[in-house]
């Protein structure tokens, strides 16, 4: 991977020369077809082939390499095997060449073998400054009329438009491109990046920021080689154009192994959300809602709010809609009365005047355009959906061009359409696409595409992420660090996980260990539990018990020295009989904190993400509920409201019957300083702090476990 950025990709996707090196006679090979493809359609620049035999290919005199080629090149597609990619590699250096596809593969998606090979390129490129693509890839496109460039094996050329595309997947790539015209989805630039050890995404993303050709950008994404950066990319970007992207691998075979609440919740996937929301991105779960994403990005105009109104032929389908339209938080208003009393007289009694609003099978395609462009006149409304089930006698054509004439009368407000029949479907979905409205085959597509227009409209009206340093004590929490792993110690005790999230500023429960030493140990139990005050909590310490409550290592509502030396004798008895062999090291005395709600705040490392902090309903209700939410850390203050309101209990921290509501500003600013600590030191690879109370004014910690990486 290297730093080049989006350097040199302006001559890999607009060269003026192209030289294929492993071009082919023989049709149906890849050699063959790229050559093809660059003649059929219509590259504007000039086309080389290259063969060690020499001859003519598809009217095309071919040199035997690139270095007999007049003038040289700007572009080298290299299709040959992978046991030559390095000899044609050193060949293109020599030349002064700039760019490079590698098409080829066999290099590190194959083993270590592979890699080695991949990483002797990669070197060569780089030393000569020369940008690659590849290897492992099917090429890249360029739709644009003033460059028509086709430099990858499908046969498909997509039609021109406003996407730009960038598949990790060879294989699917051919499939997307095969499908965007039948989907309406035009592109301007197409990216297979392979095995990226050069030219990546992140790459990609910087080129297309300051693109205006680009308007939407699509990702199929596999792994992301520098998660942060991205972070950095994305959420600048969408701030003005969205990114919509497929990501494969949910799933996980087998939990991961941890010993924290927040180890054990954490997955690869759960990162991946993490940093996708962060960044605005807006996510698909298939490619086939990748295509419905992006066609509603066709719209005319973005959407001033999520308030909808469905109009259909049809009561079944029209609940669907609203069902969906549910789901995805956008609400169906109330139609205002003026817009009822308009629409009442139009219509049969039985049809419903209300939204969804049903005009019943017998609706001609006028009665279309006279109710939406009612519904587009309402003030309660800003986004409308108009759904055609064909009856007899009424064509899918002439309800797409009402439909048509009815956004004419309001440019301002957008619409989403479905046509379910299959007559005319592509005629009438290409006239309205004509206009500047998506089209849809059911309702459940078009709800989720509007879902994901409000979700960038939302996004890009928030201020820019702002994630500045809060001030903190680092040096006394690094000294609590290195104190532990200097000792050979790979977690902290329950006071230095106390100190340490004091020392970023985050409120604890005032506390004091008292090691178990039996001759002076009575004494120290008496003078701690009077340091610390009452009514105070004991907690057993030991190394092997994780869950304390679960021992019976727990001890509440303590008020005198004779309470706790008796809360000490009965704890320790039911910690063996529950917990036999655990060596106690200790005792923890805390002055005892109530009221508020019980929340949990966490780090887990993640391979390839660095740090994730988490938040979640807290106590011993965490691992039952698994209600918790991930980010990527540091955090600002929006980002840190977004995690409150993120999990499905985000209600139990308002009002509640009675009791206040939780201090949500005191939460964020723990999450904001734990995200920071996770930040400034990568050694700690686990830390639970739970509970934190949240209570009506402030949040405190009462217990905190921190894991350390040896040095």
């Amino acid at each position: 991977m290297t730093a080049s950025g989006s350097r040199g990709l302006a001559t890999v996707l607009s060269p003026r020369s192209i030289a294929v090196i492993g071009a082919s006679r023989r049709q149906n090979t890849i050699g063959h077809q790229i050559v093809h493809n660059l003649l059929a359609d219509g590259f504007t620049g000039v086309v080389h082939a290259v063969n060690t035999k020499g001859g003519a290919i598809a009217g095309l005199r071919a040199y035997p390499t690139i270095a007999e080629i007049p003038g040289g090149v700007d572009l080298a597609v290299i299709v040959v095997p992978y046991s030559h990619v390095q000899d044609v590699a050193e060949q293109v250096c020599a030349t002064g060449t700039k760019a490079v596809v590698v098409i080829s593969a066999g290099f590190a998606e194959v083993g270590e073998a592979g890699a080695t090979r991949e990483r002797a390129l990669a070197a060569l490129f780089q030393q000569h400054g020369v940008r690659m693509v590849g290897p492992n890839c099917m090429g890249v496109v360029n739709a644009d009329p003033a460059v028509s460039m086709n430099a990858t094996f499908a046969r498909a050329m997509p039609p021109f438009g406003s996407a730009a595309f960038v598949s990790q997947s060879g294989a699917l790539g051919l499939s997307i491109l095969d499908h965007a015209r039948e989907y309406g989805i035009g592109m301007c630039q197409f990216v297979s990046v392979g095995n990226k050890p050069d030219v990546s995404g992140n790459d990609l993303l910087e080129l297309w920021e300051h693109d205006p050709a680009v308007k939407v950008i699509l990702m199929y994404v596999e792994s992301f080689g520098n998660p942060q950066h991205f972070l950095e990319i994305a959420a600048r970007i969408t701030k003005s154009k969205p990114i919509i992207v497929v990501k494969s691998g949910r799933s996980r075979a087998g939990a991961r192994a941890a010993s924290s609440h927040t180890g054990a919740l954490a997955a690869s996937d759960t990162a991946v959300e993490a940093l996708l929301a962060q960044a605005g991105v807006i996510r698909a779960n298939t490619v086939e809602e990748l295509f419905a994403i992006a066609g509603a990005f066709n719209v005319h105009t973005l959407p001033a709010s999520r308030r909808t109104a469905v109009l259909t032929n049809a009561g079944g389908p029209g609940i669907l809609a609203a069902d969906a339209l549910d789901a995805a938080r956008i609400p169906l208003p109330d139609l205002d009365p003026a817009t009822v009393r308009t629409l009442t007289p139009l219509f049969p009694e039985e049809a419903s005047i209300r939204n969804p609003l049903d005009m019943i099978a017998s609706a001609s395609a006028p009665a279309y355009t006279t109710a939406l462009t009612a519904l587009l006149a309402d003030p309660n409304v800003d986004t409308a959906m108009p759904i055609f089930v064909p009856p007899f006698g009424i064509r899918q054509e002439d309800v797409a061009e009402a439909i048509a004439a009815a956004a004419r009368t309001n440019e301002r407000k957008p619409i989403l359409a479905v046509l379910m029949g299959r007559e005319g479907l592509p005629a009438g979905r290409a006239d309205l696409l004509a206009a500047g409205i998506p089209t849809f085959v059911f309702p459940e597509s078009a709800a989720l595409a509007l879902a994901a227009l409000n979700q960038h409209v939302e996004w890009a009206a928030r201020p820019p992420r702002s994630p500045t340093p809060l001030p903190v004590d680092r040096k006394r929490a690094a000294a609590i660090l290195d104190g532990a792993r200097t000792a050979g110690r790979e977690r902290l005790d329950e006071l230095e996980a106390l100190d340490l999230l004091d020392a970023y500023g985050i409120p604890v429960a005032p506390a004091r260990l008292v090691p178990l030493d039996p001759p002076a140990f009575d004494a120290r139990l008496t003078a701690a539990t009077d340091a610390v005050g009452y009514p105070l909590v004991m907690k057993v310490v030991s190394p092997a018990i994780t869950h304390k409550t679960d021992a019976g290592g727990v001890r509440v509502g303590i008020g005198s020295a004779a309470e706790a030396a008796e809360a000490w004798a009965k704890m320790k008895a039911t910690v063996g009989e529950r917990a036999p062999g655990a060596t106690i090291t200790g005792v923890l005395v805390q002055r005892m904190v109530s009221g508020g709600r019980e929340t949990i705040v966490g780090v887990i490392r993640e391979h390839g993400f660095g740090p994730l902090l988490m938040f979640g309903l807290g106590g011993v209700f965490v691992e039952a509920l698994g209600d918790v939410v991930f980010r990527l850390p540091p955090i600002d203050e929006p980002e840190a409201r977004d995690m409150l309101r993120g999990i499905r209990g985000a209600k139990i921290l308002d009002a509640i019957r009675g009791q206040p509501a939780a201090d949500k500003a005191a939460l964020t600013d723990v999450l904001r300083r734990i995200g920071q600590l996770a930040a400034d030191f990568p050694e700690i690879a686990e830390l639970d702090a739970n509970p934190v109370l949240a209570q009506a004014t402030g949040a405190v910690a009462l217990d905190a476990r921190v894991r350390i990486a040896p040095k």
